[in-house]
């Protein structure tokens, strides 16, 4: 094991000895991960789930509300000084007050809840605290992760081939184009190589904005630089045709030492600091998104779940695998933006997300995790109903559209109400795979958020939701009992 591995482990270990004896001698704590790829409603959810934890009602899913057991959630100082706060103020504030939804989760961020509960009887009895930490961040981070194992040369030649699947050409051959006029053995060149990878990440951005931003193509820091936009660790690209031996004073060789350097500065501190540490791990998935946009994109949506179950550390957990390999004891699946169809087909939204996830859950499960999967709307933006077609009734959802939404030709304002028949998921799930639901021929507009009125006592209403309650006692309704 490298000295630098062994660090690590041994700060993993201390770090974790220490919360282990924070649990035991003052109260339990519970470290959740919520991440999720691109416009998969990460935000979304960890906004509704400070809501709903704080307000306490509407929840009838959830054991410890249900059972008139929990005694009040309140949000406390995180423990972490140098990761940055959740602000819930301002996307409660976008959900609510402005009915929009709020922006995307872009870096990491944190919150504590301290929640007070009574126990449920068992061999202990009375009054209980449970610190839960939650870490927010994009998914794109997590299947970087799987870089760690890879060198430049076989990350380089994985990247281009992964230009020639379906519906990846057009989006590639800008870069492509720039490539081809690139020589790995070529001196080294500043300039050069600040040349190459703007072209691939314009490829990066590309990908995320069209059919398949289900699915991401690693680094993913790259769309998300933050404070490191511009550094050599950012800027480096795959180069085709690269020799065995990689000379360092070479452009293929400038382009190894910074792909290191991601992985050192960027990658490891991310598994080290953040990732490691998690307890419990729900993945937020948008599955409607992959459906309408076609099997290839569902193909590609399958893999990405299966590099995100890869990534992560899961099996039974113990204090001695605490202390020297710490591990995620459940893992969640959830897909989401349920309230886009009718409650008919979210049993069949539920058996399409399994069927993506099978392969990865029998892995994870074998190696003593609990994995669950839900379809769910974190904030629900619809209502039921009806609407005619000729002689035939069809189960539909009504909302607001946002401004400028198109459906079958009228355009929205984003003030009225529409009942949209979205279309039905087949009952088979195999059948999505085998492309029984044309591309494009699903109904999912953008709905703004719920207008949100106070509950006959005056109190501010809550958010409605679909299966958020059954998410919340799947990954957190044990420890609380």
């Amino acid at each position: 094991m490298p000295l630098s591995d062994f660090a690590a482990r041994a700060g993993s270990a201390v770090r974790a000895l220490a919360e282990a004896s924070s649990d035991l001698l003052i109260q339990p704590t519970l470290r959740l991960g919520v991440t999720g790829l691109a416009r998969s409603g990460k935000t979304v959810f960890t906004t509704a789930l400070i809501h709903h934890l704080t307000e306490g009602r509407g929840l009838p899913a959830f054991a410890p509300v249900h059972e008139g057991r929990l005694r009040r959630a309140r949000l406390v100082p995180q423990p972490d000084d140098d990761v940055p706060r959740f602000p819930f103020e301002e996307h409660m504030a976008a959900l609510t007050e402005e009915r929009r939804w709020p922006r995307s989760t872009d870096r990491i961020s944190q919150f504590r809840l301290a929640i007070e509960y009574e126990r449920a009887g068992s061999w202990r009895s009375g009054p209980g605290t449970l610190m839960l930490d939650v870490v927010d961040y994009p998914g794109e981070w997590l299947l970087d992760l799987a870089l760690i194992e890879q060198d430049y040369t076989a990350w380089s030649r994985a990247t281009i081939n992964g230009t020639r699947r379906a519906g990846r050409a057009a989006f590639a051959a800008p870069w492509l184009d720039v490539l081809r006029g690139l020589d790995p053995n070529g001196p080294l060149d500043e300039v050069v190589a600040e040349r190459a990878s703007d072209a691939f990440k314009t490829y990066l951005a590309a990908l995320r904005a069209g059919p398949e931003a289900v699915a991401t193509t690693p680094p993913g820091r790259f769309l998300m630089p933050g404070d490191l936009k511009g550094s050599p660790a950012l800027t480096f690209a795959p180069l085709d045709d690269l020799p065995e031996t990689l000379a360092p004073d070479s452009l293929a060789g400038l382009m190894a030492r910074r792909f290191e350097a991601y992985k050192a500065k960027v990658v490891l501190p991310f598994f080290r600091d953040h990732f490691q540490r998690v307890d419990r791990q729900i993945v937020l998935v948008d599955v409607l998104s992959a459906v309408d946009a076609g099997p290839t994109a569902l193909a590609e949506l399958e893999e990405a779940l299966d590099a995100v179950l890869l990534s992560l550390n899961i099996g039974r957990n113990s204090l001695l695998s605490r202390l020297f390999a710490p591990r995620a004891d459940r893992i969640l699946f959830a897909a989401t933006k349920a309230d886009h169809l009718h409650q008919t087909s979210h049993d069949r939204l539920d058996a399409l997300l399994r069927l993506l996830v099978s392969r990865a859950m029998r892995r994870t499960e074998a190696a003593g995790a609990r994995v669950g999967t839900v379809a769910l709307a974190s904030v629900r933006a619809t209502r039921e109903t009806s609407v005619h077609d000729g002689g035939a009734v069809l189960r539909a959802v009504a909302g607001t559209p946002e401004a400028g939404e198109i459906v079958d030709g009228e355009r929205f304002d984003g003030q009225s109400e529409a009942a949209i028949f979205p279309g039905e998921l087949p009952a088979r799930p195999e059948a999505v795979l085998e492309g029984a639901v044309p591309p494009g021929s699903l109904r999912f507009p953008r709905f703004r958020p719920p207008l949100v009125k106070p509950d006959a006592l005056g109190r501010p209403g809550s958010l409605p939701q679909i299966r958020l309650d059954r998410a919340m006692q799947f990954l957190i309704g044990d420890r609380l009992a």
